[in-house]
């Protein structure tokens, strides 16, 4: 069986209990780092895992590899931070594991996500999900060109190192859009800033930071 344990996206202690007896109890860790998962089970007395990796390097054949593993064993499937499979490589393996009829479950956790859209204090009951921008120049500004057709909120996300050029993005595009940008939620330096593109790019204090883009309609 293969369980999606979602994992803190800040805070160590914030992981549910029924997360906390999977990991105890499972039999394989499949992880994005191992240094980050032994680091987040030791926090929380949990030693002597095995460990198998899982990331945007791994191969078609690596993801294949795994699924027998899930098929005789109890996995926890984790992420640096946050639910396993959204926007990450755990998905292809969720996708294998049914393709095998390999029962899969959900432990459901910190969502930066769900935490966007509870802060901004709208009923946001349709949105568009964009994701992470792609990192290619032609390939970015088509994207975003496409986006500005869209009447809805969006919600975007990139890596920290790409906060900045995202901002400028959002300004050369949205302009004339509030935004809502969280910065490191669930941390100790958590940032929410709100309002015209402008005046939220001035008022970021970070050069990098764990980041969520909501446009507003």
């Amino acid at each position: 069986m293969l369980y999606l344990v979602a994992t803190p996206i800040g805070e160590t202690s914030e992981i549910t209990l029924r997360a906390l007896e999977i990991l105890k109890s499972c039999d394989i860790v499949i992880c994005e780092s191992t240094k980050e998962a032994s680091k987040l089970l030791r926090a929380h007395g949990i030693t002597g895992k095995n460990y198998e990796v899982l990331d945007e390097h791994s191969t078609a054949e690596d993801k294949a590899a795994l699924v027998p593993l899930c098929a005789e064993k109890n996995v926890a499937l984790v992420t640096d931070c946050g639910t396993p499979g959204f926007c990450d490589p755990g998905a292809d393996l969720v996708r294998l594991c049914r393709q095998k009829n390999i029962p899969v479950k959900s432990a459901l956790g910190a969502s930066a996500l769900m935490g966007l859209l509870s802060l901004s204090g709208q009923r946001l009951d349709e949105f568009v999900f964009r994701g992470f921008l792609p990192a290619e120049t032609e390939s970015r500004q088509r994207a975003l060109k496409e986006l500005t057709k869209e009447k809805r909120a969006i919600i975007v996300m990139d890596t920290p190192y790409r906060l900045k050029k995202t901002l400028n993005d959002m300004k050369e595009h949205f302009s004339n859009r509030k935004v809502l940008l969280t910065l490191n939620l669930s941390q100790e330096d958590e940032t929410v800033l709100e309002g015209p593109i402008d005046k939220v790019m001035s008022s970021v204090p970070f050069e990098k930071a764990e980041f969520m883009l909501l446009i507003y309609p």
